[in-house]
């Protein structure tokens, strides 16, 4: 039985960027958020994850965004989320 993370972070990502130089996906991101299990589902059936400005419905288990709203308006054509477990440093 998986359990289902209570944080994940979130980073935007231009979707134009196919080689990034040599620089970290941290680097290329334009914005990044740590969202946290809110207790409810989304219209997608998803759990919902917020904080910071960010809200998304993710399947914990493959990571996919199935919705997201970034200070309550839709994701900017051009831009990709991405999504990787939250680790405390």
């Amino acid at each position: 039985m998986s359990t289902v993370p209570k944080r994940f972070e979130i980073l935007l990502v231009p979707a134009h960027v196919e080689d990034r130089g040599g620089a970290s996906v941290e680097d290329s991101a334009v914005r990044t958020a740590v969202v946290e299990a809110s207790g409810r589902h989304g219209e997608s059936g998803y759990p919902i994850y917020e904080g910071h400005g960010i809200r998304a419905d993710i399947d914990p288990e493959t990571r996919t965004v199935e919705a997201l709203l970034v200070d309550g308006r839709e994701l900017d054509y051009g831009l990709t989320a991405l999504v990787r477990p939250f680790v405390r440093s």
